[in-house]
């Protein structure tokens, strides 16, 4: 048994302003943009939601700009498998999550948990 349930949303950017992508996506929603801690997150940028909402975050890319979801998982694993049940499609691993695409060619990724209430609010799935 694992669970899920929807993590949030990324805007991915193909761009060399990522500052720049962050502000506009942060005046246009109302949301703070974090600041950056860990030298490893240099091509994110997470706005700032409540606890209770999905995260937002603004991703540098290298391919056209898109917006995708993320699903957040205890079992990244399980939860991968479990959607390729459903016919979606393994891309590739990347550190800890992975990038898959659906029947109908949108991408999106299982990303571990993410949200404090995820134990109490995420569905339960029978492996």
């Amino acid at each position: 048994m694992h669970k899920s349930r929807l993590a949030g949303f990324i805007i991915d950017c193909q761009t060399d302003d990522l500052d720049g992508a962050a502000g506009f996506w942060s005046r246009a929603l109302g949301l703070t943009v974090r600041p950056v801690t860990d030298p490893a997150d240099a091509n994110y940028r997470t706005l700032d939601t409540a606890a209770d909402e999905a995260h937002v975050e603004v991703q540098k890319v290298d391919h056209p700009s898109r917006v995708h979801l993320d699903i957040e998982a205890d079992d990244v694993e399980a939860e991968v498998q479990r959607l390729e049940k459903l016919g979606a499609k393994r891309i590739g691993c990347v550190r800890t999550w992975c990038v898959m695409e659906a029947p109908t060619g949108q991408r999106f990724c299982v990303v571990r948990v993410q949200r404090s209430d995820f134990a109490a609010q995420a569905n339960v799935w029978k492996d």
